[in-house]
């Protein structure tokens, strides 16, 4: 349709990040009137507005997935943007994953908001259709307006308003547009938002044609969300950002620390989640298939972690994006061979590897920090350790590897595979016959050449659906999953931080981090830490909560996109990515020298980092934006 149609106004946002400005035809009225002649036509124009939405579950367009500290990858991959932002490598001249413009795997943003106001110019003239249908379908383009804004306020910090196209006959300086400050962004993204919720439906009214599109449930999860963003440490009271100003000297953040933000977040949290609660919303358990046989807890409990996001529409997603599918990022996190019959297979390759600090990140099997369990030998993790019966759907029985991957949470076994952990499904689904990992170097799994190897010596399981399997030598058969946008345990724990940076620890705060941990076959937070912790009384102050919920929030949203604009919002990147990326030594073949914590790369960022840079030449076309601090 972006195609077919030459559109009779493009917005300037969107001129001044292309190379060449659109050529207007008298003919384009003509043109946009008939794509709003008929229901059909416009329907076409509907999905064109959602054709925008950022493609994050392919790792080559999505920032989150490579660009902190969860994946690292070979020097091989060179050439994929988003991990050059993790190297440290983006630039004003041409920037990674360009938003702004659409370069370098970035998606157009701001040609998408355009065509969302044509939209919202002219769907109601369409004869065809009912108004209360016109209505529906005005209130998921606003809400995709809204998202597009707040996709660039998170990239960009402070960005202009697009509340509609300029015409044709605007003058120069008026195309000339500025920076607003971020909380007057805000606000207009959730004006947005509140005015769609008006008209949307509370579900999809079919299934075979409109998954995917937005709903009540999602219009009111996102607005949460993005509330607690807004209340967050790197849009509240922010001093860093003291002296950013626009060009007529108005400041682009506000300095001073603001609770009300906590407010609104902890309403919209509450609100989002009664609404998914009277809809049927639940947390996500794996109950079994008709393809699991003779199943334990321990694998039950693996398997929710990695059906939470794999499992199709399950019970717990609120959005996923049916555009942005999951084959490519599947098959590149899988491991090549999963016995030696497969050593020289090449369908899947396991080149995004996991880093050893994520897996450190993990709980012990007592739900605290491993360096913080009374009960753990966090000094002697290194160590080698042979598998008995008692971990056996964990760790393969006999099987030498380290201690850092024993007595841990269920999750870190539903997350990742490592050299001697137990890899269910894959085509066995008896929990007594299941696949294991050998991945030092020789071994079926080992490093055979550059770029076809986990570089830290972890898998990201997490991400791979349970019965994929490589039929061939060069075939790897994956169940293509929607990427998820917005699930009901991410409002969980975006609620129980609200609550407590509003109010301090309670019981609701407890109660909510606790349905996570449940489901993840942990202990509540208040006995873990009484019984376990080297600070027992940690969960009982604001301070000691926020950390926990914090590394709450980093284990079940891993690999989710979640960490990378989490570290941010909290101010924690300075802290977390500046550390060395490391890894196993998975060049050497005997346990002993395998299991040395080896560094691979010495990360860095700095406050420039925060946001994405303006290209250069946006600030030459504009004199009236501003460049980010740093840059």
């Amino acid at each position: 349709m972006k195609k077919k149609i030459t559109i009779l106004i493009l917005s300037a946002f969107a001129m001044l990040g292309c190379d060449n400005f659109l050529n207007i035809v008298p003919d384009n009225v003509a043109t946009i009137d008939y794509a709003f002649r008929m229901k059909a036509t416009a329907e076409k124009y509907l999905a064109t507005c959602y054709s925008y939405l950022p493609y994050l579950g392919n790792p080559d367009n999505n920032p989150a997935i490579f660009g902190a500290d969860e994946f690292w990858l070979s020097n091989h991959y060179s050439y994929i943007f988003t991990f050059n932002i993790a190297k440290g490598e983006q630039n004003p001249n041409n920037p990674l994953i360009d938003f702004w413009g659409g370069y370098n795997g970035g998606m157009p943003l701001w040609q998408g908001i355009s065509q969302c106001n044509i939209f919202l110019e002219n769907i109601m003239k369409v004869p065809d259709m009912m108004e209360e249908e016109k209505r529906r379908w005005a209130a998921e383009v606003k809400f995709l307006k809204a998202y597009y804004h707040f996709y660039l306020l998170r990239a960009y910090g402070p960005i202009p308003i697009m509340r509609e196209n300029l015409p044709i006959s605007a003058s120069g300086e008026e195309v000339r547009v500025y920076r607003r400050p971020v909380d007057e962004v805000f606000d207009y993204i959730i004006e947005l938002i509140d005015e769609s919720l008006i008209n949307l439906s509370e579900t999809i009214r079919d299934e075979h044609t409109e998954l995917g599109r937005i709903t009540l449930p999602i219009a009111l999860g996102a607005k949460a969300k993005i509330l607690v963003y807004a209340a967050s440490p790197l849009f509240n009271g922010n001093k860093d950002y003291q002296g950013f100003k626009n060009q007529d000297g108005e400041d682009f953040f506000n300095a001073e620390y603001d609770s009300g933000k906590w407010q609104k977040a902890v309403d919209a949290c509450r609100e989002a989640i009664t609404s998914a609660h009277g809809l049927g919303y639940e947390l996500y358990e794996f109950k079994g298939s008709h393809s699991t046989k003779n199943i334990s807890p321990e694998t039950q409990l693996k398997l929710s972690f990695r059906g939470v996001v794999t499992e199709r529409w399950n019970s717990e997603i609120i959005w996923a994006n049916t555009s942005s599918t999951t084959q490519y990022l599947q098959a590149w996190c899988a491991p090549r061979a999963l016995d030696a019959s497969q050593m020289s297979y090449t369908g899947s390759n396991g080149s995004f590897g996991v880093t050893l600090k994520i897996a450190g990140l993990f709980y012990s099997k007592n739900g605290v920090p491993i360096n913080e369990d009374t009960q753990w030998n966090y000094g002697n993790r290194f160590d080698l350790r042979v598998g008995t019966e008692n971990e056996k759907y964990y760790i393969k029985k006999g099987y030498t590897t380290a201690e850092f991957n024993f007595d841990r949470e269920p999750r870190f076994y539903g997350a990742l595979g490592f050299d001697g952990g137990i890899w269910y499904g894959a085509g066995k689904f008896d929990d007594d016959d299941s696949y294991w990992l050998e991945s030092k170097r020789g071994q079926f799994l080992g490093k055979q050449q550059a770029g076809w190897h986990s570089v830290p010596g972890y898998f990201a399981k997490k991400l791979i659906y349970y019965t994929n399997t490589s039929t061939s030598a060069e075939l790897y058969k994956s169940e293509n999953y929607p990427w998820v946008m917005l699930r009901l345990g991410d409002l969980y724990l975006l609620y129980a931080e609200a609550l407590n940076e509003l109010n301090g620890p309670d019981q609701e705060v407890y109660d909510y981090i606790n349905k996570i941990r449940t489901r993840a076959g942990l202990p509540d937070v208040e006995d873990s830490w009484t019984g376990y912790s080297k600070t027992p009384n940690k969960y009982k102050t604001q301070e000691g909560l926020r950390e926990i919920i914090h590394q709450e929030r980093g284990i079940e949203m891993i690999f989710e996109g979640q960490r990378f604009w989490d570290l941010r919002r909290w101010k924690e990147a300075p802290q977390e990515l500046n550390k060395p990326i490391t890894g196993w030594d998975v060049d050497q073949e005997t346990a002993k020298a395998y299991y040395r914590e080896k560094i691979l790369f010495f990360q860095t960022f700095s406050l420039k980092d925060y946001f994405w840079p303006m290209r250069e030449r946006d600030l030459i076309i504009n004199k009236n934006l501003v460049q980010n601090p740093g840059w």
